[in-house]
């Protein structure tokens, strides 16, 4: 059933008016799956997609249907002797704030040349949109796939998969599948493809310290009350030393140096400016004796996300604060487990309590193991020429150092062969302020997807 590229690409062109509103239509749900007063947006998003999907031919359910739903839709006429591919995408979006730095509102997106502006233009509903569309034109077109087709959409991803995670064994089978593409990774160049060919782990924990009953004056107290803003950063200094070598007891021991093998059709090439351009920092953080994508890529982390404490309003209040606290998470590479990490590192802290002072640590849930692909597997090579022929040019290995920690949890109950893809960049501003994806993508996304399906079926 392979079709020539054109005929898809006349296909989306032809419908690019219509195709556009429906992805304006899909970013104005205000699925926030962090704030609880949102699940009605959540609840709305999901209903779209399953509304779309059902009007194109699919099965659909949805799962965890009175929470954060779960769209699962399947297309299986093709039959149990051709193979199953089972995407993932998820619909939820980070907050807005802060929201002053937004050029306009993160909800009513707009097109500015050839980039769509909103939440969730690209993290994640710009690159579920491209599979939406991939899924459905090409029913309307050939009205059957060659393979089976399976989509699972979450809500909760950027709040830790929890939904998902405790039904996936329960959900074993209707998940089961040949294929599994994870479509939520990115890219280095606008013009270069990437397949990522990994992900780092993830773990997180909150740090509270406990000083006096409540605040004191830091007069009459200072030189007697030991204060928590003093210990917290010192136990936050006490994780790393001056070249970044992280000093918790055993954080290390299951780290494996990887085989040249593995990692030597990875394109490691860092452009310091352009980094520097973007970020407005030079590349100084992490492990001082590795190169910038060694650190990023293939070494563990700990970062400190949040600190807190004492008075934070105009003008100057003396006082020794009662309490400090302070969010960090670690990025953990292949052979560390999340929960031995975090372990590790709240008695490490806890062990740390100078004296006068209560040290307590939180261990988040929403952990994630590191992920590693397979790039002799056959979705990667389909995946490898779908890129090729839609780009005109070979596609770079890469790897990722975030994380989606529902991935490992997924390829763990279903064993199957992963292959992770997406067109994000690096200046589609995820997770921050006027965030947007390109309209190119959208259409190359839309390609390269149905020629993924075309190649798995040969």
């Amino acid at each position: 059933m392979s079709t020539d590229n054109n005929d898809y690409k006349n296909l989306f062109r032809a419908q690019e008016k219509e195709l556009l509103e429906e992805f304006f239509s899909f970013l104005r749900f205000q699925s926030i799956s962090a704030d609880p007063t949102k699940r009605p947006e959540l609840q709305s998003c999901a209903a779209w997609l399953e509304k779309k999907l059902i009007e194109s031919g699919f099965q659909v359910e949805l799962w965890d249907k009175k929470e954060t739903p779960i769209v699962f839709a399947t297309h299986t006429d093709a039959g149990s002797s051709k193979p199953t591919l089972l995407l993932y995408n998820h619909y939820d979006v980070q907050p807005v704030d802060p929201l002053n730095l937004w050029h306009s509102d993160p909800f009513a997106p707009r097109k500015e040349g050839n980039l769509v502006y909103a939440r969730g233009a690209q993290d994640n509903k710009g690159q579920c949109f491209y599979v939406l569309t991939a899924l459905t034109l090409y029913l309307k077109k050939n009205k059957k796939f060659p393979i089976n087709i399976k989509w699972i959409v979450e809500g909760e991803e950027e709040s830790g998969s929890t939904g998902l995670a405790k039904i996936l064994k329960e959900k074993s089978k209707e998940l089961e599948s040949d294929y599994l593409m994870v479509v939520d990774l990115g890219m280095r160049k606008s013009d270069l493809p990437a397949i990522t060919l990994g992900t780092r782990g993830l773990t997180s924990m909150e740090i509270d310290v406990q000083g006096p009953k409540s605040d004191l004056h830091s007069g009459s107290n200072g030189g007697l009350s030991y204060n928590p803003i003093h210990a917290i950063t010192a136990l936050l200094s006490s994780l790393r030393d001056e070249r970044g070598t992280i000093k918790v007891p055993g954080f290390y021991d299951t780290v494996i140096t990887p085989k040249t093998e593995e990692i030597s059709k990875i394109n490691f090439d860092f452009n310091v400016q352009e980094f520097e351009e973007h970020t407005g920092q030079p590349p100084t953080g992490g492990e001082q004796k590795f190169s910038p994508l060694e650190r990023a890529w293939l070494r563990p982390t700990i970062e400190i996300n949040g600190i807190g404490g004492g008075y934070q309003g105009p003008g100057g209040k003396t006082i020794i604060p009662a309490h400090a606290h302070a969010k960090i998470s670690c990025r953990l590479v292949p052979n560390q487990d999340p929960k031995e990490i975090a372990a590790l590192i709240k008695k490490y802290l806890e062990s740390q309590a100078p004296s006068g002072v209560q040290v307590k640590v939180t261990i988040h849930d929403g952990m994630g193991k590191p992920v590693r692909t397979n790039i002799d597997s056959k979705i990667v090579k389909a995946l490898e020429a779908a890129c090729t022929e839609v780009w005109g040019k070979e596609p770079e290995y890469i790897l990722e150092g975030a994380s989606i920690p529902i991935v490992s949890e997924l390829s763990e109950t279903i064993d199957t062969e992963i292959a992770l893809f997406g067109l994000g960049l690096q200046t589609d501003n995820i997770h921050s302020p006027n965030e947007c994806f390109g309209w190119d993508r959208i259409e190359k996304g839309f390609l390269t997807i149905c020629k993924t399906i075309d190649l798995l079926a040969t």
